[in-house]
């Protein structure tokens, strides 16, 4: 048996309490049981096949080695164009973006170009699981509140009383995962607030769903706001966009004081994003209608997965974006949502997340998160499952 300096309680390690993601748990059960898997946020469809023969072009092209560490120049004026047109930002393309592998890793980095230990970070529950061992990882202290429940708003009375000397930053998700809640108007205002009564605190916003957005509410891109964005990591994904989430690339945009720190944290971890996936998106990126038309596709999921839904005891919460709308099983059961979801999964075949996953202090609401961005036969053969519950 090979020796661990992390075995004997983990008093070694910076994520003692850390555990396998509850994605990575749900998936396995689900392939165990041969369940359909509506827990874990990926597309069972097609992606675009042009765009897969542009990443294949560009590898017999011979763009197999090292991108530039920044990205693809041509594509990081692509992503600063589409900026301009969609948000009003003016983005500098050489000192405002970096391309990197996965939305999720732009967090990780943003966070970890500005944390020192010590430093609080304003967390939003339920939140993407990722959130808290990146702040905890830098020796950094979450601060947890809880969005109301059951349209999960976030409570800005609680977030002004949470601020103190040490709060660095505030991360917020819009389209929000896993709840599908977006910011309005109201929530941009309370953030224009805190930004001008305190200098020192920065923002982290996940808009990775920035395009999967419904009936017809307004993307609150920080990119739209020139006094938010000088404080703020904005971070994407491709993957969420053009339904290739395991290629794992995405981008963040900052201020160029605040990009030149991510930069430093980026250019030692990865140092460059895979370089063939990026020729091909810069040249697919001319076709606009392929992210434009993207928010009306998934909303027709989102309305199909519901129609079929209003035959079972499930009680719809509203999701506003996203691949996810979360349910309430209350009217079926009162066991908590963890064993709700096993019990789902082995009995019915259908793999959800339980909502009490994203809590630290596993607040169960008796709600699941079913991923509605699959094929309508899956979806249709999901209900038909849950029916018999």
């Amino acid at each position: 048996m090979q020796y661990s300096p992390f075995d004997g309680g983990g008093s070694g390690s910076k994520l003692p309490d850390t555990r396998t993601t509850i994605f990575t748990v749900m998936s396995q059960l689900a392939i165990e049981h041969k369940a359909i898997n509506l827990g874990q946020g990926f597309p069972d469809y097609a992606m675009s096949q042009e765009l897969i023969a542009l990443v294949n072009q560009a590898m017999i092209q011979g763009h197999n080695q090292y991108a530039h560490t920044y990205g693809l120049r041509l594509l990081r004026d692509q992503l600063a164009a589409k900026a301009k047109k969609l948000y009003g930002a003016n983005i500098n393309p050489e000192t405002q973006i970096t391309l990197t592998p996965g939305g999720t890793y732009a967090v990780y980095t943003a966070l970890t170009s500005m944390l020192q230990a010590g430093d609080e970070v304003i967390v939003f529950e339920p939140a993407y699981d990722s959130y808290i061992p990146n702040i905890i990882v830098n020796f950094a202290k979450p601060v947890l509140i809880q969005m109301t429940f059951p349209g999960y708003s976030i409570p800005w009375d609680e977030v002004h009383r949470k601020i103190t000397s040490r709060t660095k930053a505030i991360i917020i998700n819009s389209p929000h995962n896993p709840t599908g809640a977006v910011l309005k108007d109201d929530d941009i205002e309370q953030l224009k607030l805190i930004v001008r009564n305190n200098k020192n605190i920065f923002i982290v916003s996940d808009e990775v769903y920035e395009h999967l957005i419904f009936d017809g509410m307004l993307h609150q891109s920080i990119l739209r706001y020139p006094e938010l964005l000088e404080r703020s990591f904005v971070c994407f994904s491709f993957g969420k966009t053009y339904n290739c989430t395991g290629w794992k690339i995405g981008y963040c945009i900052a201020s160029p004081g605040l990009m030149k720190e991510f930069r430093k944290v980026h250019q030692y971890n990865c140092f460059s994003t895979t370089s063939f996936v990026q020729f091909a998106f810069a040249e697919f990126m001319d076709n606009e209608d392929a992210y434009l038309s993207l928010g009306k596709f998934m909303q027709s999921k989102r309305d199909f997965f519901q129609k079929l839904m209003q035959g079972t005891k499930f009680n719809p919460i509203p999701s506003y974006g996203s691949y996810f709308q979360c349910y309430s099983y209350k009217n079926i059961s009162v066991e908590n949502d963890m064993d709700f979801a096993i019990r789902l999964t082995k009995e019915y075949g259908v793999t959800t997340v339980p909502v009490s996953s994203f809590y630290q202090s596993k607040k169960d609401d008796k709600v699941l998160r079913f991923c509605f961005a699959k094929k309508e036969e899956t979806l249709k053969n999901a209900a038909e499952r849950l029916l018999k519950i």
